[in-house]
């Protein structure tokens, strides 16, 4: 599974409890454009919108930024930021809202891939971390660090 964009600070701001998958509905110039992986999900998260007539809301991927193909048909208004309908089943939907209602939780895109021939979107219910907790990230990932490269040197010795 390639994957076509990655969002690096998703982990060091929230701390995921969980992750799901989704289908994204997108145009065919805008697979193109991820396929030569010039997207961004730096910011990108998902948000829930109620639509008339349907009971349950609709999950869309927010903020992710997906240029324009370049070798595309001249689209006059294109907006690579615009939200993106999410693919999921209404049980995950409703179970997602509840839990973001009821313990104010965030939905986070971590990454897009491609999956058979589609492009699916990896995101997680995170709870926001504090300066603290990311500290205590870096200095984790520090000591990794040196603890990697000290096994290291003993090997080579």
């Amino acid at each position: 599974m390639p994957t076509l964009a990655l969002n690096k600070r998703a982990h060091f701001d929230y701390e995921i409890l969980e992750t799901y998958e989704a289908g994204l509905v997108l145009f065919g110039y805008e697979v193109k454009a991820l396929k030569t992986q010039h997207a961004s999900l730096k910011g990108a998260f998902v948000t829930s919108k109620r639509v008339a007539g349907k009971p349950l809301p609709e999950l869309y991927l927010t903020n992710a930024h997906i240029p324009l193909y370049k070798k595309a048909a001249t689209v006059k208004t294109y907006d690579p930021t615009r939200p993106r309908k999410l693919l999921l089943h209404k049980k995950q939907i409703s179970r997602l809202i509840g839990k973001k209602q009821e313990q104010g939780l965030t939905l986070v895109a971590i990454r897009l891939y491609t999956k058979r021939g589609l492009v699916k979107l990896e995101f997680g219910l995170g709870k926001g971390k504090k300066k603290v907790d990311k500290r205590e990230t870096i200095k984790k990932r520090e000591l990794d660090r040196k603890v990697r490269t000290l096994t290291k040197r003993n090997i080579n010795k």
